[in-house]
């Protein structure tokens, strides 16, 4: 899909503003070829500087960039403008308004068009976003970017918990803070909740499920971040995932040693089941992750997997799983923490994650077998085949 920009006779400052610590031209072009747009016909008037896009080509990924020079401001209202720049056009295209801020779902949802739009700043089919015309459209774009910064399959609890991240992910935006230090940042809080949690007593445990709700909420930002700045990475949701998994085992086992404090020896043989549990399901679900997902978008995973279940739903347990799935989620199962911590149900919630966790590596290990084995049986007969 093409895509043409016709760039104003404005100051470079205005077009490499910054919005969301991403420069303004920049965000517009990056977000384009992240809608599926893999040309760009982008008309300068001639005394600007096409190579201001020549340090940020890597977040354009291999899209094809045609920089055409005009005497003066492209006229999209001008026939004969249209007409000396035909020849570069393919038959439909996709407008993109030079300064418009939207998302790449809006984009998506655009369809490329023979139409040509009434001025340089609207699209030709309106949709959400933001033109950026002043510092308090720039403020009013920020806070747009970070709202939709979440994904389609959020439920309510992530939504809650990006709600309460927006105005750290607007400051964290402007600072040169990464995803990975974000979620090393969570890290370091989730096991100073192990910690808390270790210690045994009420007070402590209330303040260790604080801090690992805080924790979660680290765990939101990162994504938010690497997505608002064009971070995302495969080794990035890879590391997040790891870096979970090391918060989870420390958490168990902070819980486990503050709960053997208090009563004695039955949540060591509780904990060390959930410990156990833990660390399967972490083997398993990784297997699954690389059945289900190519190895250049791990982040698809929890999608694809609902996909399957939700086709297979005829499926008792497939249909019960895909209900229940979520509260396995770390940005879910913080709210229960909490709710389990401060109403002194700690040792209900060891004994339910201890039942969920070998529930989970089992349920995997089903769905391994159900969902993929076939297409790996398939495969192989397909290689003796070809041989």
């Amino acid at each position: 899909m093409q895509a043409l920009l016709a760039i104003p006779e404005v100051e470079t400052d205005a077009l490499m503003q910054d919005v969301a610590g991403v420069p303004l031209i920049v965000r517009v072009m990056a977000t384009a070829v992240r809608a599926g747009v893999d040309s760009f016909l982008v008309i300068w008037p001639r005394q600007q500087k096409t190579s201001l896009l020549e340090p940020y080509i890597g977040l354009f990924k291999g899209a094809r960039i045609e920089n055409a020079l005009w005497s003066r401001a492209f006229d999209c209202r001008n026939e004969v403008h249209w007409r000396a720049v035909a020849s570069h056009l393919e038959p439909e295209f996709l407008w993109l308004p030079w300064n418009w801020v939207t998302h790449k779902r809006v984009l998506s949802a655009l369809s490329p068009s023979y139409l040509v739009p009434l001025t340089l700043h609207t699209p030709v089919r309106p949709g959400d976003g933001v033109a950026v015309t002043s510092p308090s459209t720039v403020r009013e774009a920020e806070r747009f970017l970070v709202a939709n910064s979440g994904k389609p399959t959020d439920g309510f609890y992530s939504n809650v918990n990006r709600w309460l991240c927006r105005p750290f992910v607007r400051l964290l935006s402007h600072t040169p803070a990464t995803p990975n230090a974000i979620t090393v940042a969570g890290l370091v809080v989730a096991l100073a909740a192990a910690l808390l949690y270790a210690r045994g007593w009420y007070a402590s445990y209330a303040a260790g499920a604080l801090l690992f709700f805080v924790s979660g909420l680290f765990d939101e930002m990162d994504g938010m971040i690497a997505r608002i700045k064009f971070r995302e990475s495969a080794w990035g949701t890879w590391f997040e995932g790891f870096v979970d998994n090391i918060t989870y085992l420390a958490l168990f086992a902070g819980i486990t040693a503050g709960l053997h404090r208090q009563y004695g020896s039955w949540p060591i043989v509780v904990g060390i089941a959930l410990l156990l549990g833990t660390i399967l399901s972490i083997l398993v679900i990784a297997l699954q992750r690389k059945l289900a997902t190519n190895r250049e978008r791990p982040h698809e995973y929890f999608g694809r997997m609902n996909q399957l279940m939700a086709a297979d739903s005829s499926n008792l347990v497939s249909r019960v799983v895909l209900e229940i799935r979520i509260y396995i989620m770390k940005g879910v199962m913080v709210h229960y923490l909490v709710i389990f911590t401060i109403l002194g149900g700690l040792p209900v919630f060891l004994s339910l994650a201890a039942l969920g966790s070998n529930l989970t590596w089992i349920l995997a290990l089903y769905f391994n077998r159900r969902f993929f084995r076939r297409t790996s049986l398939a495969d192989a007969h397909r290689t003796q085949i070809a041989a």
